[in-house]
């Protein structure tokens, strides 16, 4: 369905949209509510209509994310373009609102010259997602640079938290219930920003060299297990190359899982289930996905 606004609100509301459309993996039924809000206020005066029932998803480039074939019953959201600005808010920290890339936020620290930051660019993800799971790259962690984050609850109140309001490990996040990042303040250091640009570089003509850049995947599938990783448990057990259907696993990087333009979100689901059942009866070690799986199953599959 084309796009619609409402009278009173300023964003971007859509029926029915596609989810393929805003999934790294490019797979995904449609949900029945997708909303782009202008700016706070406007997701808040959204947020604060919505029946107190209202499933609610919230995403950000879509990475680390797969949709099912039936699509999301309830309302998405995406706070790309709309809540996405990065400013200097101190001598040594920024402000990044939660729709922002990460990538954007490494390069923006660097001409700041800040550091702390660089390996931000090697997630594919915006900073909502990023605080939402402790997303981390090249030995560094979200949370290992938070100083304060912003949320909003279902009736569109903000609160400014610390991350004593938070229980944070590996890739795991638990806060307030019914809250949603909106924002960060990071904490960084002083330092030289050419320097820093020579590294973000480096670390991505490494990650250039090392995993499928560009395909459609999600990103790392699997959570490295403790003192191991997952790429070479799955590369050990051979299943390099594996395929269900028109997905299967990247040549270049085990940990990867790829769609060949033909996949459906239910070859990509039976894929990583197979992979977690050869590695648990090859060597004992039960695999946890770091992607989230939601939505319905398709009817007709």
């Amino acid at each position: 369905m084309a796009a619609r606004q409402t009278s009173h609100l300023r964003g971007e509301l859509r029926e029915h949209e596609p989810m393929a459309r805003h999934t790294t993996w490019r797979v995904g039924g449609p949900a029945d509510r997708f909303y782009q809000p202008a700016d706070r206020h406007d997701l808040a005066m959204f947020l604060a209509g919505l029946p107190d029932h209202e499933p609610l998803y919230w995403c950000g480039l879509g990475s680390n994310l797969l949709v099912r074939d039936g699509g999301l019953r309830g309302t998405v959201i995406f706070l790309h373009p709309g809540i996405a600005g990065l400013h200097r808010d101190g001598e040594t920290t920024l402000w990044a609102d939660g729709g922002a890339a990460c990538a954007k936020v490494a390069r923006f620290a660097a001409r700041q010259n800040l550091v702390g930051a660089e390996f931000l660019a090697g997630i594919p993800g915006t900073m909502g997602g990023a605080l939402a799971m402790n997303a981390g790259a090249w030995g560094g962690e979200t949370w290992e640079r938070v100083a304060m984050v912003e949320t909003i609850d279902r009736q569109g109140r903000l609160h400014q938290r610390t991350p004593t309001d938070f229980q944070v490990g590996y890739r795991h996040v638990q806060g307030p219930q019914q809250e949603w990042f909106t924002g960060v303040r990071l904490q960084l250091e002083e330092g030289d920003g050419e320097r820093s640009m020579e590294k973000i570089r480096a670390l991505l003509s490494q990650r250039a060299a090392t995993q499928p850049v560009g395909k459609p995947s999600c990103g790392s599938v699997f959570r490295n297990p403790p003192g191991d990783h997952a790429a070479r448990l799955i590369e050990a057990s051979g299943l390099k190359g594996c395929r269900i259907g028109g997905a299967h696993v990247s040549d270049k990087h085990a940990n990867f899982i790829l769609n060949d333009g033909s996949a459906s979100a239910r070859d990509i689901e039976r894929l990583i289930a197979h992979i977690r059942d050869v590695i648990a009866r090859g060597t004992g070690i039960e695999l946890t996905p770091e992607v989230r799986v939601i939505g319905e199953e398709d009817c007709d599959s």
